[in-house]
């Protein structure tokens, strides 16, 4: 039996050792929610693979998680956000903390994919249903298609400039 630390209790996709995917955690649209199902598979993968086999998963999950965020950035970017936004940043900032762990974990410290799943899992769920649930409102705001890239009325964002995060509060 898996029991939560205080930390995880208030994250609804996180565990120890693990990440729960759940209805809660889905955006309402239906590619970035697949792309987040995937994302929450492989972050499983290294969980049940042994810290020193975890390096190819990690490296693919890393991979996939680079496209990952590179999709919602180009979606933003069609849809009137601007290059800088706390939403792209807070990608970035990730990105470059996992790119970080393959060099540490190459010297040695085989114990680091380990801590990042962990700290990816309780971050994960925030993200998705406050910053990710609000881009999804918002692609649906502006008629954008995910499935296609596309706008329905590129007129439809002439005016739109979201400077923020793009997020929403669900509790």
């Amino acid at each position: 039996m898996q029991t939560s630390s205080p930390a995880l209790a208030s994250n609804p996709g996180a565990i120890q050792n693990g990440f729960t995917w759940s209805d809660d955690l889905l955006t309402g649209d239906a590619r970035m929610d697949h792309t987040h199902a995937e994302f929450a598979d492989q972050l499983n993968a290294l969980f049940a693979t042994p810290a020193v086999d975890q390096l190819p998963l990690y490296q693919a999950f890393l991979d996939h998680t680079v496209a990952h965020f590179a999709q919602e950035d180009r979606w933003m970017q069609a849809t009137g956000f601007t290059p800088k936004n706390c939403h792209s940043d807070q990608h970035a900032m990730i990105l470059e903390t996992m790119q970080a762990v393959v060099a540490h974990y190459q010297k040695g410290e085989t114990d680091i994919i380990n801590r990042m799943a962990e700290a990816l899992a309780e971050w994960f769920a925030q993200h998705a249903i406050s910053m990710d649930a609000g881009l999804a409102q918002h692609l649906q705001s502006v008629g954008f298609d995910s499935a296609t890239e596309t706008l329905a009325d590129p007129q439809a964002v002439r005016n739109v400039t979201v400077s923020g995060c793009g997020s929403i509060s669900r509790s």
